[in-house]
């Protein structure tokens, strides 16, 4: 084998040791375009601006479980004592009613370990968009 042929192999067992590393720690990067796609399957009860069946997603990431004002949240959600960040808001998406039992939201979750990475990477983005500071 070639220097060049085993350069380019060891470079290419080593991403894969980087990569499988990553997703074995869970930090599987999303794409924010694909999880805007993820998204729309929330618009029927969410908003990125306001609140409909369940409260906005304007500011999410960094806000207190159950603290949107003036949204009617379950008494479960009340109770949830954490702050929404990433690994949170994974763990959350991939079975609501099994990390807060009693909550409202009657979604059965993203299975789909990438689907949520990318609806997470988007809703980062989206509440750093003009048109999350605006509200």
């Amino acid at each position: 084998m070639s220097i060049a042929l085993r350069a380019q192999a060891l470079l290419g067992i080593a991403l894969a040791v980087a990569v499988g590393g990553a997703i074995a720690k869970g930090e599987l990067t999303g794409d924010p375009k694909a999880g805007e796609a993820v998204y729309a399957r929330c618009f029927a009860c969410h908003a990125l601006t306001y609140n409909r069946t369940g409260p906005k997603h304007c500011g999410l990431l960094g806000r207190r479980a159950g603290s949107v004002p003036g949204f009617q949240y379950s008494a479960a959600m009340k109770r949830a004592n954490w702050i929404w960040d990433k690994k949170m808001l994974d763990r959350f998406l991939a079975n609501p009613m099994k990390v807060v039992p009693g909550t409202t939201m009657g979604y059965a979750g993203v299975k789909d370990r990438k689907e949520r990475a990318d609806l997470i990477a988007y809703l980062e983005q989206a509440g750093k968009s003009d048109v999350c500071r605006e509200h």
